[in-house]
């Protein structure tokens, strides 16, 4: 069993950057692969960024390609999902997931666990 904590969310100005984070407990943290999806009011959850085991490997969806950036630290057992020009578009609830084995980084059933979310708002 793993447990996945996010924190970071909050309010933010078109343009500004925030940093998520998300804390793990349970099994060996470095065994697994991690993502943020994300889920905005009446729209389906979707992929943000992904991470391999080492962080050899990152993925992110189109939409905020050169604008996020996802890391991992094994040591500290946390995931993080920095977050720079951020548009009214980003908003969402943002969740952190573990997978122990993904055929496809992006796809949400991939994963085996995940948080509670944290929530996200670019509004002026």
């Amino acid at each position: 069993q793993v447990q996945l904590v996010e924190s970071g969310g909050g309010l933010v100005q078109p343009g500004g950057s925030l940093r998520l984070s998300c804390a793990a407990s349970g099994r060996t943290f470095g065994n697994y692969g991690m993502g943020w999806f994300r889920q905005a009011p009446r729209r389906e959850r979707e992929f943000v960024a992904a991470i391999t085991t080492r962080g050899g490997n990152t993925y992110y969806a189109n939409s905020v390609k050169g604008r996020f950036t996802i890391s991992r630290d094994n040591a500290k057992n946390t995931v993080y999902l920095q977050m720079n020009s951020l548009k009214p578009e980003d908003t969402a609830v943002y969740y952190c997931a573990a997978a122990f084995a993904w055929k496809t980084p992006t796809w949400g059933t991939d994963y085996d666990y995940w948080g509670q979310g944290t929530q996200v708002t670019v509004s002026s």
